[in-house]
């Protein structure tokens, strides 16, 4: 049983050429000096990184808070395509850069919106976090094969001081909070399985992720090199660079981008963090166009003695959408005991023998809401505490979803060396 090639903790050429050619810039942006807290009435200004489709949703909701009198800018933006940079610019009064290092450099930057592709958020996440800046990042944390740069950006960011934020939003719900005491109290006895999933109808090609230029070409206005990063080197293909998520050197489908939506309230919950196996199964059952699978399932086991089911595909949405279901799946927890799981909106308490009517029902104190979630960053920001969807947190649910990618990918078993903190197949 050997060590996953990704998983080795050895830096690629690439990578070795990535860190030493980024040496002068780390030191600039290195002394940079940040505030480490924010006074209830200093401004904090941010800098989004990535203006596609996430980004652009994520400068409309900073907008919108600025405008009901929340105490934020947003001062600066970065892309690797220049016409959408400029729209952003232009809309928003924002400065523009095309390198993400040196929008980091801008005194005026306190915060960064990470909203690239996949392979990007770790790198940009570590520079941002060493140049004194807080961070929202959004999920995944890291792409599915860069185990080793989670691991780093995980030790990076406690090691650093800095507020951290992953962008899977349903952690504003409080549910995940209240269910997480009820457990702790004993409301189920011991925890010994759970189920999760997202279900949708989506291909995220042609329909999902439009091209904004058919004939665009590498240049100054558009940065192939700088989307690459450290995925294979491959010839300029428009549908590569606009239509990313469909393609495995940038993105890994439902497992790593719809599953964060899923796996973290249940690890949450559990407060379990790494796990011991992981299997996985799947594959292309409905669109043929991606590389990545459109239907993914997993099994994940932790040193606690519990299972975690995680299920889902991208054709068929039954039985609707909205994230409490996840995608239509309310998480369901089994203690030894007694079940917990989602009714509307309360918290049900089940007895252990399967009856329809809950022993409980607890009321849900407030539900999700991304303004609520980037409200938290603000006021963890200000205070210094954690947010809702931490670092540690981040790095765990992204080992399993990583073992499940590798398992699925290599037709193996994933185990966690807890020891060697490495994943093997």
């Amino acid at each position: 049983m050997g060590t996953h090639e990704n998983c080795d903790g050895k830096p690629t050429r690439r990578e070795f050429i990535r860190e030493t050619g980024l040496a002068a810039a780390s030191v600039a942006v290195g002394a940079i000096t940040a505030r480490r807290a924010y006074g209830a009435n200093d401004r904090i200004g941010v800098g989004v990184i990535g203006c596609g489709g996430r980004g652009t949703h994520h400068l409309g909701v900073l907008e919108r808070l600025k405008t009901n009198g929340v105490n934020v800018d947003t001062v600066a933006v970065c892309d690797t395509y220049r016409p959408r940079l400029q729209r952003a610019a232009d809309k928003y009064k924002a400065k523009a850069y095309m390198d993400h290092r040196e929008l980091l450099a801008d005194p005026n930057v306190d915060l960064v919106c990470i909203a690239t592709p996949d392979h990007h958020h770790g790198y940009a996440a570590i520079d941002a976090v060493r140049a004194g800046k807080d961070v929202y990042c959004e999920k995944p944390v890291t792409h599915w094969r860069q185990f080793e740069l989670t691991k780093k950006l995980c030790g990076e960011v406690q090691k650093s001081g800095r507020v951290f934020q992953l962008g899977s939003q349903g952690m504003s719900d409080n549910a995940w909070r209240q269910a997480r005491k009820l457990i702790e109290d004993g409301a189920i006895g011991k925890p010994i399985h759970a189920e999760c999933g997202y279900f949708r109808v989506g291909d995220w090609g042609e329909r999902g992720m439009p091209i904004d230029d058919p004939n665009v070409q590498p240049g100054p206005d558009l940065d192939w090199a700088a989307f690459l990063g450290d995925s294979p080197k491959r010839p300029f293909e428009v549908s590569r660079y606009f239509r990313w998520r469909m393609y495995e050197d940038y993105a890994g489908g439902p497992c790593t981008d719809l599953f964060p939506h899923s796996l973290t309230p249940v690890v949450y919950m559990l407060s379990v963090t790494m796990p011991s196996t992981v299997v996985a199964t799947g594959g292309k059952f409905r669109y043929e166009e991606r590389e990545v699978p459109d239907t993914f399932n997993m099994l994940i086991d932790y040193p606690e003695n519990i299972t975690i089911a995680l299920l889902g595909t991208q054709g068929n949405a039954y039985p609707g959408t909205g994230f409490r279901g996840a995608g239509g799946r309310v998480p369901v927890i089994r203690g030894w005991e007694r079940t917990l799981t989602l009714q509307g909106d309360n918290i049900a308490v089940m007895a252990e023998g399967g009856s329809d009517k809950p022993e409980k029902l607890i009321p849900i104190e407030y539900g999700e809401n991304i303004d609520n979630h980037w409200q938290n960053l603000f006021s963890c920001c200000r205070t210094r505490e954690k947010t809702h969807s931490p670092m540690d947190l981040a790095f765990h649910v992204q080992t399993a979803l990583q073992m499940g990618y590798l398992s699925w990918r290599d037709g193996k078993t994933a185990r966690f060396n807890s020891t060697k903190q490495k994943i093997r197949l």
